[in-house]
């Protein structure tokens, strides 16, 4: 790694990365419970985790202390397909993993603002900080529905806020969204970026350098020295 490159945990392939991850995490959350009784895992969605979620499923954990929540959500119904929520059911709660405690964020309301007070009720039923917050990144440099040019994001990017859930927008379909903001992201022992492939690489280098954080909002995790990040990158 040269010095111009931003900082990285890298490993040869994406299955060496995902089962790096789901020890490292596995790590964390067993010490929480060893520390505390219990421990708190909030994930995000998309394909790059689905690996990840079925090496971390297998591992030894005593998987009725920990609970599990989302960073984000699609505003669609639980049974679609573009479901964060069924994701996580179907690649991480399987086996003695579904002993673990699950809260979702999608709720009955019509939109994600309707739906953000009852979802984020949810979340912090979550011993808190949380254990270990794992993200991803867009092209765009979006992480969570943290989306640039997003009417909330300003809002959501306010670190002083307090921790909560807030309706987003996406440039992509299913456009409504719902993300934790990034006063609750930051309310965590130990964070994770997990990324993976050349143009991922070149989308953190740049969110790495000087620019505003709304037009990159990775940014503000990048950039923010309160909780603890670990990067991780495979080819």
């Amino acid at each position: 790694m040269s010095e111009l490159e931003p900082p990285a945990l890298r490993y040869p392939d994406s299955a060496t990365a995902a089962h790096g991850l789901a020890e490292r995490i596995a790590a964390a959350l067993s010490a929480a419970i060893a520390a505390r009784g219990s421990a708190s895992l909030v994930v995000s969605g998309g394909k790059s985790p689905v690996g990840m979620f079925e090496n971390l499923r297998a591992l030894p954990l005593e998987w009725r202390r920990v609970s599990i929540s989302l960073a984000d959500e699609r505003w669609v119904p639980v049974a679609d397909a573009a479901s964060n929520e069924q994701l996580v059911r179907k690649h991480l709660l399987q086996g003695a993993a579904a002993s673990a405690t699950f809260a979702g964020l999608k709720t009955a309301a019509a939109t994600p603002e309707l739906g953000a007070a009852e979802a984020w009720s949810r979340v912090a039923t979550l011993p808190r900080p949380f254990d270990a917050v794992i993200l991803g990144m867009g092209d765009d440099g979006h992480t969570a529905s943290l989306f640039p040019g997003s009417p909330q994001l300003a809002r959501a990017l306010d670190a002083g806020a307090p921790p909560g859930c807030i309706g987003m927008v996406s440039p992509t379909a299913p456009e409504a969204r719902l993300s934790l903001n990034l006063s609750a992201l930051l309310d965590s022992r130990q964070m994770f970026l997990f990324l993976s492939g050349t143009a991922k690489w070149k989308v953190y280098a740049a969110a790495s350098g000087p620019g505003p954080v709304e037009e990159m909002p990775v940014r503000a995790v990048l950039r923010q020295r309160r909780t603890p990040l670990e990067v991780i990158w495979s080819p």
